[in-house]
C-alpha cells in the first residue's frame, strides 16, 4: 500500500485483497450514497455526518500502512488528520483479470424494476445504490425493487446502466424483450416490440442517456438538459487541470454535442 497526500485529496493505493478487508468494507459500506465509482477505483467525499467514521478509518489506515512499511504511524496520522476534509481516493496498485457480473433486469411495469445478482457483490451492489438509492423501495444482498415512475428515474436508470465496469468487474446486464415495452410503454411510437430495431433503439437509448433525459423527451426537455450539462463539462472550466481531466471533460463535451444533434434530427 502507498498512500500520498495531495492538495486536493488522499490517495491510497493498495491491492484487492486490502479493498476487501473487512475494515475497508465496512468504512466504504458506510459512504455508498457520497462514493464515485471508476473502472480501477473509488472516490469517496466528505460526510459531515459520517465525521467521527471517517476519523477512524484514518487512524486505522495509517496503523495498516506503518506496520506494512515499518515505521511509527503518530507523525504521519497526524498528518493526515490535516487532510480529514478532502476526498479520499482508493485505487487499485494493478488491474486484476476482469471478473465478469451479470445483473438481472425485469420490469414489472412501467413504474417498477427489479434488479438482481446471481450471488451477493458488495461492490455493484454498492454501485447501483450509490445511483438508484433514492427510487430503491426495498432491496436485499442481490437485489432491489426501484421506483420508476417518474421520467427522472427512468433518465437516472438509463444512467446508471451505461456503466459497465466497476474495479476490476465487468457487468453484463441481461433482460427480456419485454423489458423494453414495458418500461417504455408510454412511447407508443417506440416499436420496441420489433426485434428488427434492436440496434437503432440501443443507438437512440445511448443518447438519451449522455442526455441525462428519459427515452423520448420532448425538444424542450433535450435542448435544457444540452445547455446544463455543456456548461458543466466545457473543457474550458478546467484547462488549468490534470491532462487526464482535461481530455475526459472533452470528451463528454464531444458526446454531448454528438448525442444532441443525432436526436434533432430523430425527433426533428
Amino acid at each position: 500500500m502507498d498512500i500520498v497526500l495531495r492538495n486536493n485529496l488522499i490517495l491510497i493505493t493498495t491491492g484487492f485483497e486490502t479493498l476487501n478487508s473487512q475494515w475497508m468494507k465496512e468504512f466504504l459500506n458506510q459512504h455508498t450514497r457520497g462514493m464515485l465509482f471508476l473502472p480501477k477505483a473509488v472516490l469517496v467525499f466528505r460526510n459531515e455526518t459520517l465525521k467521527d467514521v471517517r476519523e477512524e478509518f484514518i487512524r486505522k489506515l495509517s496503523k495498516f500502512h506503518a506496520r506494512t512499511h515499518d515505521f511509527n504511524h503518530e507523525f504521519f496520522l497526524r498528518s493526515m488528520l490535516k487532510y480529514g476534509t478532502q476526498p479520499i481516493k482508493i485505487e487499485l496498485d494493478k488491474m486484476e483479470e476482469p471478473e465478469i457480473i451479470k445483473v438481472h433486469l425485469y420490469a414489472y411495469d412501467k413504474n417498477t424494476v427489479l434488479i438482481s445478482l446471481d450471488s451477493p457483490n458488495a461492490w455493484v451492489t454498492n454501485y447501483l445504490r450509490s445511483q438508484l438509492e433514492v427510487y430503491v423501495e426495498r432491496g436485499t444482498d442481490i437485489s432491489m425493487v426501484i421506483d420508476v415512475s417518474a421520467y427522472k428515474a427512468k433518465a437516472r436508470l438509463e444512467k446508471a446502466l451505461n456503466k459497465r465496469h466497476i474495479l476490476h468487474y465487468q457487468i453484463q446486464y441481461t433482460y427480456d424483450n419485454h423489458f423494453m415495452s414495458k418500461l417504455y410503454s408510454d412511447f407508443a411510437n417506440f416499436s420496441f416490440g420489433d426485434l428488427a430495431k434492436a440496434d437503432e433503439l440501443e443507438e437512440k437509448k445511448e443518447f438519451y442517456t449522455i442526455l441525462e433525459c428519459p427515452v423520448g423527451a420532448s425538444q424542450d426537455a433535450l435542448k435544457k438538459s444540452y445547455k446544463k450539462l455543456t456548461k458543466v463539462y466545457h473543457p474550458d472550466k478546467i484547462i488549468h487541470e490534470a491532462p487526464h481531466m482535461v481530455q475526459h471533460y472533452t470528451q463528454k463535451f464531444q458526446l454531448l454535442r454528438e448525442a444532441y444533434e443525432a436526436l434533432r434530427v430523430i425527433n426533428g
